[in-house]
């Protein structure tokens, strides 16, 4: 196993009287796509919260690159390079390709403390390029969001997250409602990131796509990590076994 990327240890999460997370220990390495298994309640969408800055963890350390994190809040866990993708993805239709690609991040060509005139040349052709990189054609960078593919639309979030040079990435059912061609271009997209050195959580039901795109499984069952194998080491029906 090469040197961790991120390690959790001791992670509880009680909501109310729910235990969501139980003293979770877990070590991640650099470059690895991981799987990440569990029936509904099992603790998964809990633990990428807590990583996301979404919630904050009962009790518990996060380490990542060595030095211990502290996540309180989504901009927390993007200074860190933690970038989380989700299965509706956090995009405004109305807006522009360029202007979402750049949410949060915009170019100005001069401007203070976020005030300021928009680049929009500038995010058009850094948009299309950074879409270009993973294989992503579109038309044109100023068309609307509402107007792509549910494909195209992870495909120009993943582009996001490359362009920015986000260190980890974690993907929430990035094939949900996708058609086959589609999903087979995000599961491509994942061993891209793979290639470039970038870490992926991969959350899905589909446990033939986990399977197929995944250097680890680890499985949550009831707030508890039950499993935590090489791909190879597992088949899809005992990974199926592993959470029910």
């Amino acid at each position: 196993m090469t040197k961790p990327h991120l390690s959790v240890r001791g992670l509880h999460k009680w909501y109310g009287s729910v235990h969501a997370l139980r003293g979770l220990d877990l070590d991640i390495p650099q470059g690895q796509v991981i799987g990440l298994i569990g029936d509904n309640g099992a603790g998964k969408s809990t633990f990428i919260k807590i990583l996301s800055g979404v919630h904050k963890q009962t009790e518990g350390q996060i380490f990542f690159e060595g030095k211990e994190a502290h996540i309180a809040r989504p901009r927390d866990a993007m200074n860190l390079g933690i970038e989380t993708i989700y299965q509706y993805t956090a995009m405004v239709p109305e807006m522009s390709i360029a202007r979402n690609v750049f949410i949060g991040r915009e170019k100005r060509k001069w401007g203070v403390r976020g005030f300021g005139m928009l680049d929009h040349a500038a995010m058009a052709e850094e948009a299309m390029a950074a879409i270009a990189d993973v294989g992503l054609h579109l038309r044109s960078a100023d068309a609307p969001v509402k107007d792509l593919s549910g494909g195209q639309r992870q495909g120009v979030a993943i582009a996001r997250a490359m362009h920015f040079r986000s260190r980890m990435l974690i993907l929430d059912e990035p094939t949900n409602h996708l058609s086959v061609k589609e999903t087979n271009k995000v599961l491509e997209y994942v061993r891209q990131m793979r290639e470039q050195g970038i870490t992926v959580i991969f959350i899905s039901h589909n446990l033939h796509h986990v399977h197929e795109v995944s250097d680890r499984i680890v499985a949550f069952s009831r707030g508890n990590k039950v499993a935590d194998l090489l791909s190879e080491e597992t088949t899809v029906p005992h990974m199926i076994d592993l959470i029910t």
